[in-house]
């Protein structure tokens, strides 16, 4: 099957392409039905049409039998007969719509409805920054007017000490209201505070045309065109903090404050309108609600250990606050991006629900004046070919069946609008007990992993007969704003084929790489609530039920053992999971783990793929480039290896091209071989970087160098120091560790599998 095609045309992969027919059959197949479904999935052939989609009670006529004569459709879902609209009196098997064609398996309407107000962007700035890092971030804002489109409203509130929002429509001189930081305004008080009407007692505007920002209102959040010189300005002069800091004291930053006065500002004048509040942090909160640590230097902040033993003063109380203030951002639609640009944490941890549960953004570099923040936070405005953000506002997504199958859950930046139906599931996973969520934030980057269950009890007759096939569907149902005002409906039906437990289809219709990923969610999850060592070892046992099932093997002899083609990877994808970023939190600080695991729950199956397993690419003289194995054994001292792990592109010269390289030989006559050498994975990792966001750290090191850890903690140690060639040499470079080879790894898994194949 190729299933990058069917990627290509729904945005759709599924763990398994064809499904058994019994919930008794899927459980056995261990490894859930799923999908992980990326909505926004970019198609030029897929224009969106200008008429209202036909539905019956909630599933649409995508993939349904259509009585030609009769002008009736038959909707798949529950079965019932349905009237064509008048409008489709004249079609035939010649002349059908679009989405009665077999290509248009996913389609867009434009709906409609009255035309929202525009993007709205709120930067939340920290000042408590040195005067190098705050004029970076100034430029980078100021910028970003120019990205913006013209009718999108902005707005800035500053905070260190205290949190300050400026009323840009103020034009005779820079005004702004001043909100304590130790304190948690409640969005009634800040109402009061600003003059703001509620959205009920404002005068209704003519209907038709978008939305204006108006009264109150109209002085904090005004259009890019109208606001642009007078925003500038109060960028340009935004000074840092004005509050002293003793040389053994934290600054006074109070983000809790900031961020619940940004969250109350939106509550209050767009309730249900697109838009994001982007925080832009250069360290952790010391002040009011939300606190991470104390303003004392010597007290540092919490640690992966300080959380295991709960020696932790702040956390639980932070996170309670910040995950109230997404309950509250999502209740009405806005997104929560944050950008930390710190050496030390900033409390995403804490923090990372206003994200996750948003669909928002999360960044994290050391500085505002790294490349990676800068290309990162301008690439969040790209633009389609219409010119409109490629970013939708106020989304969610309904998940419909068949009769067949229920939904588990959901894995990825959403919340449950709690909607339960009959085609809810008994099992969770995930955002369960609903089937249907809300997203906030969707770009086409967007990607989410579907949790499925088989409804068919053993030895019920719902299911096919012995050697017979049944067709299940599955319907996604997005609705969201495009970033021109325009409501959207993207709609995209998926047809498999149930088939008999034990039936060789089910077997050859794994995809390994998206069953690896879609676990992979499922085992982070855990982690989030688990701890480590049961989470690894329920990826364990999961690895070994699945060979069991589908290895094959002769009793007692463990050497006879085989996967099929489409099972091989997939223990190696395990592998490099136990030991990847994601379940191991050992050298990583808790907010890179928040951010790593953010990412993983995000991305497309490639993506999440070399997050899982990097690539590694080897460059030498006498071969063209070529990938290798994330093995040590692909360390030569002639060879130049370009690492790809998603959050880090890493050149690693071997030992003897280090030494021609700081030697010069590239800068002399006679050796351009060698500088096209050295040119070539610079090259490569140029286009790399093209298309990446985040925008991964750069990093260029040589053999024995402190940098090359980033690239021997990823490789699979076959050679290490207690393995006989301990200096490296022809067999590759030892790997100081205690970590098991990927070898030994398998000897174990064939070792404690059962004996003889399952029923």
């Amino acid at each position: 099957m190729d299933f990058d095609a069917m990627e290509e045309q729904d945005g759709v992969r599924l763990s398994w392409n064809v499904w058994p027919s019994t919930r008794l059959e899927a459980s056995r197949t261990v490894v859930p039905i799923a999908a992980l479904y990326t909505p926004l999935k970019e198609r030029d052939d897929i224009p969106p049409v200008q008429y209202e989609p036909i539905a019956c009670k909630q599933p649409y006529i995508n993939e349904s039998s259509v009585d030609m004569r009769a002008k009736l459709w038959i909707c798949p879902f529950c079965l019932q007969r349905n009237q064509m609209p008048p409008h489709y009196k004249d079609i035939s098997p010649s002349s059908l719509p679009m989405e009665l064609l077999p290509k248009f398996t996913t389609i867009e309407y434009t709906l409609g409805r009255p035309l929202q107000v525009p993007p709205i962007f709120v930067f939340v700035v920290d000042t408590c920054q040195d005067e190098e890092n705050l004029e970076a971030l100034r430029d980078s804002l100021i910028v970003s007017m120019s990205l913006l489109p013209p009718n999108a409203l902005v707005g800035l509130i500053t905070y260190g000490t205290m949190t300050q929002i400026h009323e840009i429509g103020y034009t005779e001189c820079a005004k702004s209201y001043v909100f304590q930081g130790k304190k948690n305004y409640t969005a009634k008080r800040v109402q009061d505070m600003l003059g703001i009407l509620p959205a009920n007692m404002r005068p209704q505007q003519p209907s038709g045309g978008p939305q204006r920002p108006s009264g109150v209102a109209a002085r904090f959040l005004l259009p890019v065109s109208q606001c642009e010189f007078q925003l500038t300005s109060v960028l340009e002069q935004l000074q840092k903090d004005p509050w002293s800091v003793a040389s053994d004291k934290r600054p006074t930053r109070c983000t809790g404050a900031a961020l619940s006065v940004a969250v109350s500002l939106l509550e209050t004048a767009f309730p249900g309108a697109g838009a994001r509040i982007m925080l832009f942090a250069g360290g952790p909160a010391t002040e009011g609600p939300g606190s991470v640590v104390s303003i004392e230097l010597k007290e540092p902040i919490r640690s992966h250990h300080d959380i295991e033993k709960d020696n932790i003063k702040y956390y639980k109380k932070a996170v309670k606050f910040y995950e109230n203030l997404a309950k509250r951002a999502s209740t009405n639609g806005h997104v929560v991006d944050i950008f930390a640009a710190c050496l030390d944490q900033t409390g995403m941890l804490e923090m990372k629900s206003l994200s996750n549960m948003t669909g928002g953004a999360l960044i994290l570099s050391d500085a505002f004046t790294t490349s990676i923040y800068k290309q990162s936070f301008q690439r969040m405005f790209n633009k389609d070919a219409q010119g409109h953000l490629q970013m939708g506002f106020n989304a969610s997504m309904d998940v419909l069946t068949t009769k067949e199958l229920r939904v588990s859950g959901l894995i990825g930046h959403a919340v449950s609008l709690n909607k339960k139906t009959p085609m809810v599931g008994e099992t969770e996973i995930g955002v369960g007990g609903t089937c249907a969520w809300k997203m906030c934030g969707i770009t086409p980057r967007c990607s989410y992993g579907v949790y499925f269950e088989v409804a068919s009890q053993t030895g019920q007759q719902e299911g096919p007969g012995q050697g017979q096939s049944q067709k299940g569907l599955i319907q996604f149902l997005l609705q969201y704003q495009h970033s021109s005002g325009v409501f959207r409906l993207r709609v995209t039906t998926i047809c498999r084929a149930f088939m008999p437990g034990g039936h060789e289809a089910i077997a050859q219709s794994f995809d390994q790489e998206t069953a690896a990923v879609l676990m992979a969610r499922i085992a982070v999850f855990k982690a989030e609530i688990d701890d480590g060592p049961d989470v690894l070892r329920w990826t364990d046992r999961m690895l070994i039920r699945l060979c069991a099932k589908f290895g094959q093997y002769g009793k007692d002899d463990i050497a006879s053992f085989r996967l099929a083609p489409n099972f091989t990877i997939y223990p190696q994808f395990m592998f490099h999971l136990r030991r990847s970023q994601f379940l191991q939190v050992f050298n990583n600080s808790p907010d890179e783990t928040a951010f790593y695991r953010h990412v993983l729950n995000r991305e497309n199956v490639n993506n999440s793929l070399t997050m899982i397993q990097p690539t590694l690419t080897s460059f030498t003289f006498d071969k063209p480039p070529e990938p290798v194995l994330l093995d040590s054994v692909s360390i030569k001292p002639d060879a130049i290896l370009l690492l790809d792990t998603f959050f880090h592109i890493l050149i690693f010269h071997g030992e003897t091209i280090a030494q021609w390289r700081k030697a010069g030989y590239q800068d002399q006559e006679g050796y351009q071989n060698f500088k096209e050498l050295l040119e070539a994975p610079r090259a490569d990792a140029g286009e790399l970087l093209v298309d990446r966001w985040p925008i991964p750290r750069y990093i260029v090191c040589d053999s024995g160098g402190s940098q090359a850890r980033f690239l021997l903690s990823k490789l699979n140690p076959s050679t290490t120091h207690m393995s006989g060639n301990m200096y490296g040499g022809p067999q590759g470079a030892a790997i100081f560790t205690d970590d098991v080879s990927l070898q030994t790894f398998m000897e174990h898994l064939k070792k404690y599998r059962p004996p003889y194949p399952l029923a």
